[in-house]
């Protein structure tokens, strides 16, 4: 996908018109400390520009002159000082303001942007980026390079995914959902917050809401309607594009913050399937635990049922930096998964892998009449940023966390980033759901080990030989392989995650946060 840079450019007229373009050559020069202008009396010129003159009077200067009258007698008075329509010595500047026809002389004094620069954690108005470690690497790593996708509700090209020098860092985006809304952008309000956790840069805030890799790319796969309703099938051909481009826009990360409204076993389930092709490709997999509690169903969930992605699970940080106060949420799904090992048994594992902060996070509102805004008035900041809670949250801080661990580490493969990511996580004083602990971006990028995760595991039974699935990548692996000749219409239709899973079920009021 193309972006288009929009840039001002002035009018021409109005009020100011230009005596020979700019009038001046050579340096712009500063009077001295305590300098006292010997021209202070005349009234027509800038008194910046009469100290420079006081105190550099052979000195050249770049003067802007405002006509009010007669452009000939201006002209002339320039040359007959000593200078021409380009030149001007400072010397000279007091008696050009008194010449007939000169309205105001002034400095062509240099400018600046008044653009912001990312990023400095003194700025911030919510603690989550310190909590994880995150703002700590900022002066050396922000996820540079990176590109994450966000298979999501679409993802709005805003200011705070911009480079301070302008380029977007919303470096592409597809739409492979089936609603009416065939345009990329987010009209339901969800994806576009997950963006912002992972890669706003805080410009629209002056930093107080700044993302956790905010230098990283976002790669914008839009699966699901602006009713935030989505099916299985939809999400399966976002992550099969995400494997056809990754090399293109360098995907290391993907950030799923959904999950299917039917269990199933990750041994079958067709979403589990594509997570582990895209795992075993190269490609970090971050997915929400989901919002279920500690029910018995909690977390049997696909994709947050594989065993191999990293299944994140969601924290209150009560608003301080130390994570030794935080505590699980308790909508954040926990369980025990029974998987297969490549010995041929049956062992049981905890999920989630880790926790990260997911209450009533700040980030950017898709815009004020999205759904979700719409729906929750009482969480809008203001024209950009919307508050949320949920797995949803936490998901995405993790993702950013993997574009930071990417950057400093690049041949790190993804069984090795979770390996890091669990072995280097903060212990909460209630081990009870939470994993590992709490994702520590600071102690994952410092740790060293190149052990991997995932050992002895066995991927699900729809990649293994003989299933058409386990030819992803090569020729055979398109819309052939993953249609309903493959999969089946009873695969797909039943797994969606339509109304009942963004509904009052998964975005119930129990965590919307006061």
């Amino acid at each position: 996908m193309m972006m288009t840079k929009i840039t001002k450019r002035g009018t021409r007229g109005g009020p100011w018109r230009w005596v020979g373009g700019l009038l001046a050559l050579g340096p712009l020069l500063v009077p001295a400390p305590g300098q006292i202008p010997a021209h202070a009396a005349v009234g027509a010129v800038q008194p910046a520009l009469l100290s420079v003159a006081a105190a550099h009077p052979d000195a050249p200067v770049r003067v802007i002159v405002q006509e009010g009258g007669d452009t000939t007698s201006v002209n002339g008075s320039i040359t007959r000082l000593g200078g021409h329509v380009t030149t001007l010595p400072a010397r000279a500047v007091p008696a050009l303001a008194r010449a007939r026809g000169v309205r105001w002389v002034s400095l062509d004094a240099p400018v600046v942007k008044s653009s912001y620069t990312c990023c400095d954690p003194a700025t911030l108005q919510q603690v989550y980026t310190q909590a994880v470690g995150a703002a700590r690497l900022w002066g050396q790593y922000q996820g540079q390079g990176i590109g994450v996708a966000v298979v999501d509700s679409g993802v709005n090209p805003q200011q705070d995914l911009y480079t301070t020098a302008g380029a977007s860092r919303l470096v592409a985006a597809v739409n492979l959902s089936t609603g009416y809304n065939t345009s990329t952008t987010d009209g339901y309000g969800h994806g576009n917050h997950v963006a912002g956790i992972i890669a706003g840069n805080g410009s629209s805030s002056r930093g107080a809401y700044i993302g956790v890799a905010p230098s990283a790319n976002i790669v914008d796969v839009k699966v699901s309607d602006d009713q935030g309703g989505s099916t299985a099938s939809s999400v399966v051909n976002g992550l099969q594009w995400v494997f056809t481009n990754k090399s293109r826009y360098n995907i290391r990360v993907v950030n799923l913050s959904l999950n299917s409204t039917v269990a199933d076993s990750y041994q079958v389930d067709p979403l589990d399937a594509a997570v582990e092709a895209l795992w075993n490709a190269g490609i970090v997999v971050v997915v929400s635990a989901g919002n279920s509690g500690s029910t018995a169903a909690g977390v049997l969930f696909a994709p947050a049922n594989d065993p191999f992605v990293i299944t994140v699970g969601a924290v209150n940080d009560h608003g301080t930096v130390s994570p030794s106060d935080d505590t699980l949420d308790p909508f954040s799904s926990y369980g025990t998964l029974p998987v297969s090992t490549t010995t041929g048994l049956t062992t049981a594992i905890k999920k989630p892998d880790l926790v990260a902060p997911g209450t009533n996070l700040v980030s950017l509102m898709a815009n004020q009449n999205s759904i979700l805004a719409t729906a929750h008035p009482d969480h809008v900041l203001n024209h950009f940023y919307f508050r949320m809670s949920g797995t949803s949250m936490a998901a995405p801080v993790v993702a950013g966390v993997v574009a930071l661990l990417l950057q400093a580490s690049p041949s790190l493969t993804p069984n090795q980033v979770k390996y890091r990511l669990m072995a280097t996580a903060q212990p909460l004083a209630s081990p009870s759901g939470v994993g590992a602990g709490e994702v520590n971006a600071a102690a994952a990028v410092a740790y060293t080990s190149a052990t991997s995760a995932n050992q002895d595991l066995a991927m699900a039974a729809s990649l293994q030989a003989g299933n058409p699935a386990a030819t992803w990548g090569s020729s055979s692996w398109g819309s052939s392989s993953w249609g309903s000749s493959s999969w089946g219409s009873s695969s797909w239709g039943s797994s969606s995650w339509g109304s009942s899973s963004w509904g009052s079920s998964s975005w119930g009021s129990d965590y919307w946060g006061s």
